[in-house]
Formats: C-alpha cells, sequence, structure tokens
C-alpha cells in the first residue's frame, strides 16, 4: 500500500500570521470607491483546505456518472492553477520590489489581498529549505499588513471627515430629530446649503472622497425609500456642487464677441433647477428668446465634451458634472417636445 503524503503544517509564526490578518474589502457597486473593512479570520483555514482537498477529488471518483465529474474537477482544477499563478506572481513581484516601491505595489493590488493570498503566502512560507527564506516570507507578510493596515485607517478617516462635510452642508434642512421634513419648512434653507458649499468647494474639502459618501449615502436613501426628504436634498447637494464647479469656466465670451448660446446655457448652469422651465421657455425661439433648440443642445454637447476632457475618466466628479448637464438638455428636450405639440 501506497503510503499517505503528510501534507506539510504551517509554521506557528506564520499561523499566527494568517489568525491575525484583519484584511477584507468591500466593494460597492458604481463604481469605484472601494470601502475596507476588517474582519477576522480563522488561520487555519489553509491546512483545513489542504486536508480536504485529496479526500474530496476521491469522493468524485466514485459517483457513478463518473466522466462528468472529472470534467468539472478538471476545469475547476484549470482555474484553481490560474489564480495560483496570478497570486504567486504577485508574491515574486512583493519580493523583488524595493521599500520605496513595495507602498505603491501593494496600493494598486489591494483588491489582491484576499483569503487565498495569505494561504498561498503560508503555504510558500512553509515549502522554503533554509530558515533564512522562511523568514524573508514571513516579514514580507508582516510589511504588507502594516502597510494595509494603514491605507484602511487613512480610508477610514477620509470617510469620516467627508461624512463630517456632508453633515455640515445638510445642518440647514435637518430638524430637532435629525430629520429632514419634506418639503422643507425654510424656503431660505437650501440658500444656506448653497453658501455652506462654495465655502466648502473653495477651501478644496469637496473632493472625489466626499461625492463618493454623497452618492453612497443616495443610493441607501434611494434603496430604502422612506426618506424622500433625504433623497431629494442629497441629490441638491449633487446639483449644487454641480453648477458651482461648472460655473468656474466662461466661455461666453470669444474675443469681444459675446456667443449668446453659451451665455444662455451658463445662465441655466447657474440657476437652480426649480427654474430651468422658465428660463427655457424665456430663452428659446420656441417660446420668447432667440437661442434655437439647436444651438443649446449644440453648446452642451461641447461642454460635455470639455468637462470629459478636463476631469478624470470614471471619477465621480465626471459623473456628476455630466449627470447635470444631461439634466440640462433633457428638460431642454422636454420643453420642445411640448411647445411643438
Amino acid at each position: 500500500k501506497e503510503k499517505k503524503k503528510k501534507v506539510p503544517k504551517p509554521s506557528s509564526k506564520m499561523a499566527t500570521i494568517l489568525s491575525l490578518n484583519p484584511l477584507a474589502i468591500r466593494r460597492f457597486s458604481s463604481n469605484s470607491q472601494c470601502y475596507l473593512h476588517r474582519t477576522m479570520r480563522i488561520g487555519q483555514a489553509a491546512i483545513h483546505f489542504q486536508k480536504n482537498y485529496p479526500v474530496s477529488f476521491v469522493g468524485f471518483l466514485q459517483f457513478s456518472k463518473r466522466r462528468n465529474f472529472i470534467c468539472a474537477v478538471s476545469k475547476d482544477a484549470e482555474e484553481s492553477f490560474k489564480k495560483t499563478v496570478e497570486v504567486d506572481r504577485l508574491i515574486d513581484t512583493l519580493r523583488e520590489a524595493s521599500d520605496k516601491e513595495l507602498p505603491q505595489i501593494v496600493v494598486e493590488n489591494v483588491l489582491a489581498f484576499n483569503e487565498s493570498f495569505w494561504i498561498r503566502l503560508a503555504a510558500r512560507a512553509d515549502t522554503c529549505k533554509s530558515d533564512d527564506d522562511k523568514k524573508d516570507y514571513e516579514e514580507l507578510a508582516l510589511t504588507v499588513m502594516n502597510i494595509v493596515d494603514r491605507l484602511v485607517h487613512k480610508t477610514n478617516e477620509k470617510i469620516e471627515a467627508s461624512t463630517d462635510v456632508l453633515k455640515a452642508i445638510l445642518k440647514p434642512v435637518i430638524d430637532e430629530v435629525e430629520e429632514i421634513s419634506w418639503p422643507l419648512r425654510d424656503p431660505e434653507a437650501v440658500s444656506l446649503m448653497e453658501k455652506e458649499i462654495n465655502q466648502r468647494e473653495q477651501e478644496g474639502q469637496l473632493d472625489e472622497g466626499f461625492l463618493a459618501e454623497v452618492n453612497a449615502q443616495l443610493r441607501q436613501a434611494t434603496k430604502d425609500g422612506d426618506k424622500p426628504g433625504l433623497e431629494a436634498m442629497l441629490q441638491k447637494v449633487l446639483q449644487l456642487y454641480a453648477s458651482r464647479v461648472l460655473s468656474k469656466r466662461s466661455y461666453a465670451k470669444k474675443g469681444n464677441e459675446v456667443l449668446k448660446a453659451e451665455q444662455f446655457l451658463e445662465t441655466i448652469i447657474k440657476a437652480p433647477e426649480e427654474v430651468w422651465n422658465k428660463l427655457l421657455l424665456d430663452g428659446m425661439t420656441l417660446g420668447k428668446g432667440d437661442i434655437s433648440p439647436e444651438e443649446l443642445y449644440a453648446v452642451i454637447k461641447k461642454r460635455m465634451e470639455r468637462t470629459l476632457i478636463r476631469t478624470e475618466g470614471g471619477s465621480y466628479q465626471q459623473r456628476v458634472l455630466i449627470e447635470y448637464l444631461k439634466g440640462i438638455e433633457s428638460r431642454a428636450g422636454e420643453i420642445v417636445r411640448v411647445l411643438q405639440g
């Protein structure tokens, strides 16, 4: 009888590293901002996996429809092998990196530091023949975890700061029981919000972290469906932000010439969303004005192109600004359809 091969157990120090590893990553759907959260994991996961795998493979061979299961196992094994190769490539990159390069590599691959990574790193450390090599792996694991911990801490600080900024902006519309009454009781509340947004934007506090926080809160409010006031005010925050940022650049003058279509668009951009209908009726040729719908659509399209060039691709800022311009375009289209019967 063939002797069963003993699966090497991780060293006590590396098992401790696994049990202390706190990292798990939760990613929200719309793009792109990651929130890092801590969670505890059982350090013996690697041992459990290695013990059970040969048994499960033998079990598959005992089924009557053996061929199908063999194909399934083969496919799973192929996928598992590919993932292992990717993890090994990352581990080798980390080992070869200098102290200066290592933090950047960790940041760029932060989503890769999951349970499979740490199990593979422990397995490679356990197969080392020399104590020096094993020590290198243990030091690498601790260094990577320290970098990830700092990244988690820094991310949490940014989230907390962004939450505080949002609370300050929404303060004028929050009542005594910390709820947003809807419709708003104080007509000046939105003006106070706008003033706060302008001040915070000038101080550079309305960054990507802030926009990510507003979008996350808005998604949750929309999902809950029981806080129409909060949902409306979060949408208003994004509108006020877009109006502020887009108004900082003017394209209404070309030398001494005033471009009336550009000037008309900038008037709408600066105005509250509640008065867009009146402005469009008064400004377009279908109403009382001298700007044709085609001219308005053209300058909106041009402003979108400029915005795409001047903002980072896929950023929350780009998305918010483009959505604001699309909102103006959509409203103009509705007015045109109504006036044309």
